[in-house]
């Protein structure tokens, strides 16, 4: 991996860029080797929307998503969040700079309650003296104090799980798993996040009712998060996403709305199965090699 290390005084100085995308990446290439997994590769994600990452297996949505969160350096190319150069980052400075992510197994604390699970998060970013305290004993938290209070059942009720909020996550189906990391995620108050494959292994309803949830979350005034998803289903990202990039072989090969995609010739050919140009309908993704 190509770079090192560095802590916030390295990043670009400055105010944060608001009127900007709220996450940009441009020229990122990644080599493993002799091997180019991603060249060149730019996007950009604006406040409070939804933005789809879409391809084949192995187009290099894991590595670009990796450069993004800070776990893997790229040989070149820049990240920014709000404007600030954020390349050389951790992931934990990058988490303080407003990132946050998901992951395709959710990986939670089987021993807590949901609430709890959402309370840990919410003192990452507010409250990290109290944090310490906790994590040695996640078993007795810390009462929460009343705007950390407040502020844990607006993210309860706005996911939909104020009905679930004692229970522990041990014994929760999958689709209600991923929408605690997502709550996990949101407390902490990012400013955009990453999902990756959030509906993989979700049955119909699941994905419908985890698609409604991420619609709300980005409508919602408080706090204008964006979300930039990796997902396999391609009428889900067609239907929530405002704009979509398309990699395939580690290169960018299209980038637009839903429209604009689906009546991309390049598109339909290298992964929504169609070769007739003059069929906009996607036929979903032809599987890998």
């Amino acid at each position: 991996m190509a770079g090192t290390d560095t802590g916030v005084g390295q990043m670009t100085s400055g105010a944060p860029d608001t009127a900007g995308p709220v996450m940009a990446a441009t020229g990122i290439t990644v080599r493993f080797g002799g091997l180019t997994a991603l060249s060149e590769v730019g996007l950009e994600v604006p406040t409070g929307t939804i933005v789809g990452l879409v391809g084949p297996n192995g187009a290099g949505k894991s590595t670009l998503f990796a450069v993004l969160s800070g776990l893997l350096r790229p040989a070149s190319g820049r990240v920014f969040l709000r404007g600030k150069d954020v390349t050389n980052a951790s992931p934990q400075l990058r988490a303080r700079e407003g990132l946050a992510r998901t992951f395709q197994q959710p990986e939670l604390f089987m021993g807590l309650t949901v609430r709890e699970h959402v309370v840990l998060a919410h003192r990452v970013r507010f409250a990290r003296q109290r944090l310490w305290r906790d994590m040695m004993d996640p078993r007795s938290l810390l009462p929460p104090a009343r705007a950390e209070n407040e502020r844990v059942d607006q993210l309860l009720e706005l996911l939909d799980l104020t009905h679930v909020a004692r229970a522990s996550v041990g014994a929760l189906p999958l689709g209600t798993s991923r929408l605690v990391e997502i709550a996990r995620a949101l407390a902490t108050r990012p400013d955009v996040v990453l999902l990756d494959e959030p509906l993989s292994g979700l049955d119909m309803r699941e994905s419908e009712n985890l698609a409604s949830v991420f619609r709300r979350v980005v409508e919602n005034d408080e706090h204008r998060v964006s979300l930039l998803m990796v997902e396999h289903d391609v009428a889900t990202v067609l239907s929530l996403s405002s704009k979509i990039f398309v990699l395939d072989f580690g290169e960018l090969i299209a980038s637009g709305t839903p429209a604009e995609i689906r009546s991309n010739a390049a598109v339909r050919s290298a992964y929504l199965g169609d070769d007739d140009d003059n069929n906009t309908t996607p036929a979903g993704p032809k599987e890998a090699p």
